[in-house]
């Protein structure tokens, strides 16, 4: 079940105005960027609370999914049904392209269930949003030694799998505008196998936002680029290179689409 989005696609209406602050900025990304500080801020006061549950990271996501409408964002998403019916855990991998999908997911992925990223150690000690990030009881991975990263996943991942939770990775390096299927790994269809679970796949196109020069989380945005996520059929893992490639494809085929000729 999913309060904000009821139906199996979404599409930001072409009538949605740009919320005055954002007219005022004269175009720039300082709307956007103060009011996602302004949303973390509230964040961390119910993560002081111990109230930040699945529910306050969805209230969280959907603000911010709304002021990314109100600052030109024009949202299409499809494959909602896909995922709204779930009824046990599964690994949903997907391409990681900005910080927007990571912060948007929270109100598009199935409620109540609970849901755990896979991220990066370092993001935990981010003052602006590390103790949220914390709050919702992540993977930590230090990307320093893939043999312990593999590990620590397989096992932590397996053991919030059979207690109910999804798990969510991009299995990138780190972010990308472009698709290299040679950077994108195998350890969701690992996890996803080892625990006998399905996997999701979701291919993201959220070059709106850039990712910044200096500080990735907070580049400028290109309006004229429109925001793609579709969620596909959950699958079995049977044999690990054809789900894999799966995958793969499922994203590449996406991509091509939204690309255009």
């Amino acid at each position: 079940m999913n309060p904000y989005f009821p139906h199996d696609t979404y599409d930001t209406p072409p009538d949605t105005p740009r919320r005055l602050l954002d007219r005022l900025a004269l175009g720039s990304r300082l709307y956007l960027h103060g009011h996602f500080i302004w949303e973390i801020i509230k964040a961390r006061w119910f993560v002081a609370q111990g109230k930040y549950d699945r529910a306050a990271w969805a209230e969280t996501a959907y603000a911010i999914f709304k002021m990314t409408e109100g600052s030109g964002g024009r949202f299409h998403i499809r494959g909602l049904d896909n995922i709204r019916a779930l009824t046990e855990p599964v690994v949903f991998v997907s391409n990681h392209m900005s910080s927007l999908e990571g912060n948007i997911f929270g109100c598009l992925l199935p409620q109540p269930q609970d849901i755990n990223f896979v991220v990066k150690a370092s993001l935990l000690r981010y003052p602006v949003f590390g103790p949220m990030l914390r709050a919702r009881e992540p993977i930590a991975v230090g990307r320093a030694n893939p043999r312990e990263d593999l590990q620590k996943v397989l096992v932590e991942g397996t053991q919030k799998l059979q207690n109910g939770r999804s798990i969510l990775l991009f299995p990138q390096h780190t972010r990308m505008t472009t698709f290299s299927p040679a950077e994108f790994n195998s350890l969701g269809i690992k996890l996803a196998k080892r625990a006998g679970v399905p996997v999701v796949p979701i291919a993201v196109k959220t070059n709106f936002l850039i990712n910044g020069r200096y500080l990735r989380d907070f580049g400028p945005l290109d309006r004229s680029q429109p925001i793609h996520l579709t969620f596909g059929r959950p699958f079995q893992v049977e044999n690990s290179k054809q789900a894999h490639h799966q995958v793969l494809e499922f994203i590449q085929h996406h991509l091509d689409q939204w690309q255009g000729p």
